[in-house]
């Protein structure tokens, strides 16, 4: 289903960063009004590998302490545009926690996600979950993308692997303690974030 979805998205050309949507809410968070927050978290993440676990604990967590997350699976309803839904959240959110596990490089939606992430010049906060940041590279293939658009990807996850992160290894690691652990460390951005725009 997803595939087909994909599949429909890439030949209605709406993929190209869907460029109005993404420019207009750039060049406003650039400019002095920001954006209106929809959501303080975005989790960037490969569902069929961290969907069931993390992802979704992650997201409880957060919400039981009162933080708005987005969480694709939880945030989106049937009849919403895909694109379009996701890269709002992302643009309108203050941090975002990408969860980088074995197939996530496989992944169209995680890398373009994660793109516009760091275009966006997000406060980022990665996970590392059943992966080493050495082993993250663009496994997608060249007919699903143009070169530009792996360049793209290739130079977003070299961002990500130079940023300080969380490590999590399901066969020794305590998978309550990471998401406690990472949901303290969004809250302590997140009030960062909010000092910041007071200072200002």
């Amino acid at each position: 289903m997803i595939s087909r979805v994909f599949d429909f998205v890439k030949q209605s050309k709406s993929i190209q960063l869907n460029n109005k949507l993404f420019l207009d809410l750039l060049s406003s968070s650039s400019s002095s009004t920001k954006p209106k927050a929809l959501h303080d978290v975005f989790i960037n993440h490969r569902g069929t590998d961290t969907k069931r676990n993390i992802a979704t604990l992650l997201y409880d967590n957060l919400n039981a302490r009162n933080i708005r997350p987005f969480l694709d699976s939880k945030n989106m309803k049937p009849g919403d545009k895909l694109f379009d839904h996701i890269n709002r959240a992302i643009l309108t959110s203050k941090v975002a926690v990408t969860v980088f596990s074995p197939n996530y490089c496989d992944s169209y939606f995680c890398l373009h996600e994660l793109a516009l992430i760091m275009e966006s010049k997000k406060r980022v906060i990665p996970i590392f979950f059943d992966i080493k940041p050495s082993q993250l590279d663009v496994m997608i293939e060249r007919v699903t993308c143009s070169d530009d658009e792996i360049q793209r990807f290739r130079w977003a996850l070299q961002e990500a692997k130079d940023i300080v992160g969380l490590t999590f290894d399901s066969c020794k690691g305590n998978l309550s303690e990471v998401v406690t652990v990472a949901s303290d460390v969004i809250v302590e951005r997140l009030v960062e974030l909010d000092s910041e725009d007071e200072a200002v």
